[in-house]
C-alpha cells in the first residue's frame, strides 16, 4: 500500500474546496497520507473524487484517458453507475475519509505494499489491482511498467519464464497478466488457457509478439485475451488497450 494516497478531485465549490483540502492536510497525521493530486504529481490518482453536478464531471468521465476500473468517489443530485461510492449534498465529510479509510487504510504488519495470509498467499488492500509480466526482455518489462503506472498498475510482478512465473502464481491472485509468445520454456497458449481456467481468473489477459498477424489476433481472442501487444510496442496501442483494463 502506498504511504500517499493521491485524490483527483472535479469540480465542487470554493467551500467544499476548502473542507477537502482541510481534510486532507489532516490526513498528514496518519497512515496513508492523502494528497491532492495535479498533474505534476509523481503518481497516477489512486481515486478521484468527483462533483457530478458540475460540467467538469462530464468531460472527465467521458476523456478517453478517464480510468474506467479506477475508483470513483461521486457527490450529487443522482447516483452513477461508474462511482464505488455515491453520497447527495450536504455533504458529511468525515464519512467521505472513511470511505477513503476503509479502501486504503494501511493493514498492520504490511510487507511493502502485500502481506501473507494464514495460508501463505500473498495479498494486496483493497483497491490495489496486481499485475505479472511473463517472457519478455528486460527493457520491454521497462517499458511496460511504466505505462502500467500512468494507467494506475503499479504492483507489477515480472518473471522471464514460465518456471519463474509458477511461485508468483501460486502466491498471488494476478488482476492483469501479460504474456510474451516469445516465451522458451513453455506453450505460452497453454499458459494463456491455464489462467483464464482458474477458479479465480485474471480481470484481463494480454499476449505481446514479436510476429503479429491476424492470424495470432484471431487466436487470442479465441483464447480469451482482451488483446494482443505488437512488439516494438506501439505507445497509442498500449495506451487503448491498457484503459480495457
Amino acid at each position: 500500500m502506498p504511504s500517499t494516497v493521491w485524490v483527483k478531485v472535479v469540480g465542487f465549490s470554493a467551500v467544499e474546496r476548502h473542507s477537502i483540502n482541510t481534510l486532507l492536510r489532516l490526513s498528514m497525521r496518519q497512515t496513508p497520507t492523502y494528497s491532492l493530486w495535479t498533474a505534476d504529481a509523481p503518481a497516477p490518482p489512486h481515486v478521484s473524487l468527483i462533483d457530478l453536478d458540475c460540467h467538469q464531471a462530464e468531460v472527465e468521465m467521458a476523456s478517453p484517458t478517464f480510468n474506467p476500473h479506477q475508483k470513483v468517489i461521486a457527490v450529487g443530485s443522482k447516483p452513477h453507475d461508474q462511482a464505488w461510492r455515491c453520497y447527495q449534498r450536504p455533504v458529511d465529510w468525515n464519512v467521505i475519509v472513511q470511505a477513503l479509510d476503509g479502501l486504503f487504510a494501511s493493514q498492520a504488519g504490511l510487507d511493502s505494499d502485500s502481506e501473507r495470509d494464514d495460508l501463505g498467499e500473498v495479498t494486496v488492500p483493497p483497491g490495489v489491482r496486481v499485475t505479472l509480466l511473463v517472457g519478455m526482455k528486460p527493457q520491454e518489462r521497462l517499458y511496460l511498467r511504466a505505462r502500467l503506472a500512468l494507467a494506475g498498475l503499479t504492483d507489477v510482478d515480472e518473471a522471464d519464464s514460465a518456471e519463474r512465473a509458477g511461485p508468483y502464481v501460486s502466491s498471488r491472485r494476478y488482476d492483469v497478466v501479460i504474456i510474451s509468445l516469445q516465451l522458451v520454456d513453455a506453450d505460452p497458449w497453454a499458459l494463456v488457457q491455464a489462467f483464464n481456467s482458474m477458479l479465480s481468473p485474471p480481470q484481463a489477459v494480454i499476449v505481446a509478439t514479436e510476429k503479429p498477424s491476424w492470424l495470432v489476433m484471431e487466436h487470442a481472442d479465441q483464447s480469451g485475451c482482451i488483446g494482443l501487444l505488437e512488439i516494438p510496442f506501439n505507445p497509442p496501442q498500449v495506451l487503448q488497450l491498457l484503459q480495457k483494463v
